[in-house]
C-alpha cells in the first residue's frame, strides 16, 4: 500500500557539496559565501552613494569589515559548539576548517561591526550611517550563504511528512565511507526534514525588501535602519532554530541561538527606538582624510602675513581651499 508520505514531492538535496578539479577541491559553501560578499560589497557602495557618499568606501571598509566578520562568525559557532571540536572524540584542528560550514551569524555582524569601525575611522565617515547603507546587502549575502548550506546539507530542522520537506541523502566518499559533507549521495534517503535553511533564506529575502522599502519611504538613518536589519534577522531566526533538532548546546533545555535571537533582537530595538531620528546631511558622509587638516592650517598660517586679514577673508580662503581639495577627492 502506497502511504501519503510516498506520492508527496519532496524537495531532493545537492547530490554533492564538493567538486575536485585536479588536485583544488571547489565547495559550493565558499562559493556562495563569497558571492555573497561580492554582492554585499558591490550594492552596498551603490547605496552609500545614494545617499551622498563618496564611491568606493563600502569596498574599502569591506577590506576590514569582511576578514574581521569571518573571524568572528567562526569563533561564535566554535564557542557555542565547543564539545564538537574540544569534547571526547572531538578534534580540535577542524575548529580552523571554517569550509566545513559553521559560521554564527552574530558573530560575524558583531565582529565584523569592529573592523567596519576601524576602517570608518581610516576613511573618516560615520560608522551608523555606513551600517543604515549595507544592512539590506548584507542581509541578502546572508541569504544567499544559505544555498551553501543547502549543498553542505546542514541547517535543517525536524523530520517532516510536508509536502516541501527535504530528503538528506546518505554520502560516501570514494572508499566507501560515510562522508556527508565531502561525499556523493548513494541515493539512499536517509530521512525527510523541515528546510530551515530555505525558511531562513525566504524570511531574509523579505526583511531585505522591507528595508529597502522602510529606507525609502522613512529616509531613516543613524544606524537605525541597521537596527531594523538586526531585530528582523533575529525574529526569523527565532521561529527557526524553534524547528531545529540538530546537535547544539543548551540552556536550560533551549538551544543557544534561541537565547542570542532574544537578546540581541531586544537592542536592537532599543537602539532603532533611542536613536537619533532622521537622515545624515550628505555632507556629513564625505571623507574626512587626516591629510586635509594640515593643508588647512597650513592656508591659515600663510594668511597671516598679510596685514590686516580679517576673519571673514581668512574663513573664506580655509572655506575655497576646503572646496579645491574635495574636488581633488572625487576625481
Amino acid at each position: 500500500m502506497t502511504s501519503t508520505a510516498d506520492i508527496l514531492a519532496y524537495i531532493p538535496s545537492p547530490p554533492q557539496g564538493v567538486w575536485t578539479i585536479g588536485p583544488v577541491p571547489l565547495r559550493a559553501y565558499a562559493l556562495f559565501i563569497i558571492a555573497g560578499i561580492v554582492v554585499a560589497a558591490v550594492w552596498g557602495d551603490r547605496r552609500w552613494v545614494a545617499r551622498g557618499g563618496e564611491k568606493g568606501t563600502v569596498l574599502d571598509v569591506a577590506i576590514w569589515a569582511v576578514p574581521f566578520g569571518l573571524i568572528g562568525g567562526r569563533l561564535y559557532h566554535v564557542l557555542t559548539d565547543w564539545s564538537t571540536y574540544f569534547g571526547e572524540g572531538g578534534h580540535p584542528a577542524d575548529a580552523l576548517k571554517i569550509w566545513q560550514g559553521g559560521l554564527g551569524i552574530w558573530g560575524a555582524v558583531l565582529l565584523g561591526g569592529v573592523g567596519a569601525w576601524i576602517g570608518c575611522r581610516q576613511k573618516g565617515v560615520p560608522l551608523p550611517a555606513l551600517g543604515d547603507a549595507v544592512a539590506p546587502a548584507i542581509l541578502l549575502a546572508q541569504a544567499i550563504g544559505r544555498i551553501g548550506n543547502y549543498f553542505n546539507q546542514e541547517l535543517y530542522g525536524r523530520e517532516t511528512t510536508v509536502p516541501w520537506g527535504l530528503e538528506i541523502f546518505e554520502r560516501v566518499d570514494s572508499a566507501g565511507r560515510l562522508d556527508q559533507l565531502a561525499g556523493t549521495s548513494t541515493g539512499v534517503v536517509e530521512k525527510v526534514v523541515h528546510p530551515t535553511f530555505l525558511y531562513e533564506l525566504v524570511w531574509n529575502l523579505l526583511i531585505v525588501v522591507l528595508l529597502v522599502w522602510v529606507d525609502r519611504r522613512y529616509r531613516i538613518g543613524h544606524g537605525r535602519l541597521f537596527a531594523l536589519y538586526v531585530a528582523g534577522y533575529c525574529a526569523g531566526r527565532f521561529f527557526v532554530e524553534l524547528l531545529r533538532d540538530d546537535y547544539a548546546t543548551h540552556i536550560a533545555g533551549i538551544r543557544i541561538n534561541v537565547f542570542t535571537s532574544v537578546i540581541v533582537f531586544i537592542g536592537a530595538v532599543i537602539y532603532f527606538l533611542a536613536a537619533k531620528k532622521g537622515r545624515e546631511d550628505p555632507a556629513e558622509l564625505q571623507p574626512k582624510h587626516p591629510r586635509e587638516a594640515p593643508a588647512v592650517a597650513g592656508s591659515r598660517a600663510g594668511g597671516s602675513t598679510e596685514a590686516g586679514g580679517s576673519a571673514t577673508e581668512t574663513g573664506s580662503d580655509t572655506a575655497e581651499s576646503g572646496g579645491t581639495d574635495a574636488g581633488k577627492t572625487d576625481n
